[in-house]
């Protein structure tokens, strides 16, 4: 069930990111960028804070914004490789 949640949750905060950046990639791309962003997320604020962990509650707002400041990090790189521009213009 946490599968699920998680999933629904990333692609969510990855759609957020998605109108953020003006990236529109679809739903799987959705949900693999706010996946992913949860993950390098998780990386930079225990890289910054020395606090690696955050809460297993999916819906605890440090959870969440962790998450789409990764999102938007990935977006953001890929944007720059991709078309040149950290946003999608």
């Amino acid at each position: 069930m946490h599968f699920v949640i998680a999933l629904i949750v990333g692609g969510i905060i990855g759609w957020i990111a998605g109108m953020v950046m003006r990236d529109n990639g679809g739903i799987i791309w959705n949900i693999l960028i706010g996946c992913l962003g949860s993950i390098v997320g998780r990386f930079l604020l225990g890289a910054f804070t020395n606090r690696g962990h955050l809460t297993e509650n999916p819906f605890d707002p440090m959870t969440l914004g962790v998450a789409f400041v990764g999102a938007v990090i990935l977006l953001a790189i890929y944007n720059l490789i991709k078309r040149g521009s950290i946003r999608g213009d």
